[in-house]
């Protein structure tokens, strides 16, 4: 629900459909119970030498403010034990979804893979898009992202796609102007409504209630909100 809405968001602008019907599976394979080492929160483990997982919050100053100066508030560890017995989030899933407009959909997500991004390839009765975004990656000579077009019976083209001039691939500045300047044209329909943001979210409880059930979810027996073969665009701030 936290992480793969994200993705799921994004499937359904690009597929430009309302999700249908949703089998998943899903397990915890590593962090948790998983692990052998475990505590609280990294500043009070006994284990800081032999955790690969070790992070010192206290080295920075905005993490500080941020989170540990308010965790008397909420209780938020930024630095808790990914290994705590208390962990039950599943950090291995797979889900098939089946959009109103016929698209399916293959998605996987592992939680404990060693880059922070994604890989995403459309497969159309004209060819294949393949696109890999790494949203943490060393620094290199490159200052793009890659896109590879695949055109059936013909050569294949790179195109490259600058980095953002912002955080998530320059997706912070348009969601700040969107906010403070509504009026700013959206050709692309970008800016997501509520309609769009519980869309997300239902694919990812379809999935949960489908890895709990063992059986394909349907998305209109969770929701009055009918799904639609085209997706419907409302601007709602």
């Amino acid at each position: 629900m936290h992480k793969a809405s994200h993705h799921f968001d994004l499937l359904n602008w690009w597929i430009d459909s309302d999700p249908e019907t949703v089998f998943a599976l899903g397990a915890l394979d590593f962090y948790g119970k998983n692990g052998k080492l475990r505590a609280e929160n990294c500043r009070t483990c006994p284990h800081t030498k032999e955790c690969k997982f070790y992070w010192n919050v206290m080295q920075d100053p905005n993490c500080i403010k941020l989170y540990v100066n308010n965790e008397k508030h909420d209780g938020y560890l930024r630095d808790g034990c990914v290994f705590r017995n208390d962990v039950n989030i599943f950090d291995k899933m797979a889900a098939t979804i089946r959009y109103k407009n016929g698209v399916q959909a293959s998605y996987s997500l592992t939680a404990y893979s060693p880059y922070e991004g994604y890989r995403i390839a459309f497969n159309g009765t004209n060819g294949r898009i393949d696109a890999w975004i790494q949203e943490s990656r060393p620094v290199q000579d490159v200052d793009y992202d890659e896109i590879v077009l695949f055109k059936n019976f013909s050569k294949r083209q790179y195109i490259h796609v600058p980095f953002g001039t912002s955080g998530h691939g320059g997706g912070d500045d348009l969601l700040r102007d969107q906010i403070f300047l509504p009026d700013i044209p959206d050709p692309l329909q970008q800016c997501a409504g509520t309609r769009d943001g519980a869309f997300a979210c239902l694919v990812g409880i379809a999935a949960r209630n489908s890895i709990a059930s063992g059986q394909p979810v349907k998305i209109a027996d969770l929701t009055s909100v009918k799904p639609q073969e085209k997706k419907m665009y409302h601007r709602v701030l």
